[in-house]
């Protein structure tokens, strides 16, 4: 691949220092070299010493490039797109900041951009032992493979990316999904990267009592792809 960097690791935090440090350090341990790889951290609008982490872990796993990017207006489409202005990689990789990459996944994503696939969803799984949880995250997979849903996590060159339009700063959720529709409607072939994956928290699920979080966050999802409620707090 062209350049230095061949994958920039854009991850939006927003008071996030108790997770922020584990998604970089799943970077580091990435069977790819570290010095073509980056992570731009886009600190959106926190509280909390979530930049203090980054500061402090960047230290300690040099020789990873790890970008700590202010963006004060909350956003996740916005602060998606902060961080991809700076990132320097041919493949744009976003992460969110409670999750982990598999240590495969960079090689599987060049792997899959020299076959033909400059785009696509990666195949997510539940960071637990939970059965309820990480039968969510399958279900949602079902539909991934099932009816060829490209959503949630997702990998796009920069080149793509940045000739689409960027991500619609207008939706806190679903925003991956409208960008790889749109993707798709221009032509560029779009895929779901399953030889490897992310391992997300479940933490969004147990937020309710009597786990009613796995029900609103399937409903909040459904809505969101069937375009309604795109904008609303997430």
């Amino acid at each position: 691949m062209a350049g230095t960097i061949d994958i920039s690791v854009i991850i939006p935090a927003r008071n996030e220092e108790a997770f922020v440090a584990r998604a970089l350090r799943s970077i580091a341990r990435q069977a790819w070299p570290l010095e073509r790889l980056e992570a731009i951290v886009v600190d959106n609008a926190s509280s909390d010493g979530t930049a203090a982490v980054v500061l402090q872990v960047a230290r300690e796993l040099a020789p990873l490039r790890i970008v700590l990017v202010e963006e004060r207006t909350p956003g996740r489409s916005r602060a998606k797109n902060r961080g991809a202005a700076v990132a320097q990689g041919t493949l744009l990789l976003f992460l969110d900041a409670d999750s982990v990459m598999a240590p495969t996944l960079a090689s599987e994503l060049v792997a899959h951009w020299h076959t033909g696939y400059p785009a696509g969803s990666v195949r997510v799984i539940a960071e637990t032992t939970d059965r309820l949880d990480r039968w969510f995250f399958d279900l949602m997979e079902l539909g991934k493979t099932l009816f060829r849903i490209r959503a949630q996590m997702l990998y796009c060159s920069r080149a793509w990316f940045e000739r689409a339009g960027e991500f619609d700063e207008r939706f806190e959720i679903a925003e991956d999904r409208e960008l790889l529709q749109r993707l798709q409607r221009m032509g560029v072939p779009v895929c779901h990267l399953t030889t490897s994956w992310i391992a997300t928290s479940p933490r969004r699920l147990r937020r309710l009592p009597l786990r009613l979080g796995l029900v609103i966050t399937f409903l909040r999802w459904l809505l969101a792809e069937l375009g309604v409620g795109r904008h609303w707090r997430y």
